[in-house]
């Protein structure tokens, strides 16, 4: 049984690695962006294959790779699929611009992975047949579902973080927009002043007004994307009173005090969780360690007692 151990040990280590290569994988940026950017500072002109020579090998060969077999499993997945899955990858950010045909094939690549290698050491060492059988299957399970859950997990988190940044950002848009700024303008100061996930949606409903859309278009495409109920309502407080004429900076202001409001009774909710939530951990791990360094003393001189020696304990 040593290799089988060894072999969950390194498949669990794997992923580990992936949960945490992906929560410290940095935010994906605008390639068109980048680009731009090496022109403006370049003196002289470069070629396309001195920019594709200047990408990372993962750019280059890796990502081209997944997405043209994505894009041969696409043709085999159906629509509601794909629609789904592009849902899930724009709440989650997408912080590796990948795209649902990617994401698929990212699925069953690491269960065929996963449940290959259990499978194989089994026919090395020859083992028995079935039972490497039922555990590759359980591997191939783990590995086909576990980018689904890890998604989940980007997508809570990134949930969290707009609705704590969410305060902050109706206060710095009230003084803006207070100070004689337009909305539009307000929002850009946010995008610019901020690097988090807020700031990076406000910033695309920018880009996208001034590639023509409605304002209140762009806003509630950006509330579908992140999915925050506060951030929903938010929404259609500003384009009613867009609508109705109201002052904006008196929307903001009351929308505000409201958010903060908010994030307190969360916070209050959440530290009355706390008890419930340390129950688990103090009866599994901190009550048997007092109980040991308790209980461990008396039951030796019990051991080495004639009680002791009466129940068998000594020699």
């Amino acid at each position: 049984m040593t290799p089988i151990v060894i072999l969950v040990g390194v498949v669990i280590l794997v992923a580990v690695g992936l949960v945490i290569a992906g929560m410290r994988a940095p935010q994906a940026k605008d390639p068109i962006q980048e680009r731009l950017a090496e022109f403006s500072v370049r003196e002289e002109p470069i070629s396309l294959e001195e920019i594709e020579l200047s990408q990372r090998f993962r750019e280059r060969i890796i990502l081209p790779f997944f997405n043209r077999i994505g894009q041969i499993t696409s043709r085999f997945t159906p629509q509601a699929t794909l629609e789904s899955t592009r849902k899930k990858l724009e709440t989650a950010g997408n912080p590796m611009q990948m795209d649902p045909a990617f994401f698929l094939t990212m699925r069953f690549v690491l269960g065929i992975t996963f449940g290959g290698l259990v499978f194989l050491v089994f026919i090395i060492t020859k083992r028995n047949w079935l039972q490497g059988l039922g555990l590759s299957v359980v591997f191939l399970l783990l590995g086909f579902f576990f980018p689904d859950l890890f998604l989940g997990s980007r997508i809570s988190r990134r949930k969290k973080g707009v609705f704590r940044a969410m305060p902050d950002a109706l206060d710095l848009l009230t003084i803006c927009v207070e100070a004689g700024l337009g909305f539009d303008a307000a929002m850009s100061k946010v995008h610019e002043k901020w690097d988090n996930d807020l700031a990076l949606e406000f910033g695309r409903v920018i880009q996208e007004i001034r590639l023509g859309k409605l304002r209140r278009d762009a806003l509630r495409d950006m509330s579908e994307r992140l999915e925050v109920s506060e951030m929903t309502s938010f929404v259609a407080a500003v384009i009613q009173s867009e609508q109705l004429g109201v002052s904006m900076a008196k929307v903001l202001r009351i929308q505000s005090d409201q958010m903060r409001v908010r994030r307190r009774q969360m916070a209050e909710e959440e530290a009355h969780r706390l008890p419930i939530k340390m129950i688990f951990p103090i009866g599994i791990l901190i009550f048997p360690s007092i109980m040991i360094v308790l209980l461990g003393p008396a039951v030796l001189i019990l051991m080495t007692s004639a009680l002791g020696a009466i129940l068998g304990f000594t020699g």
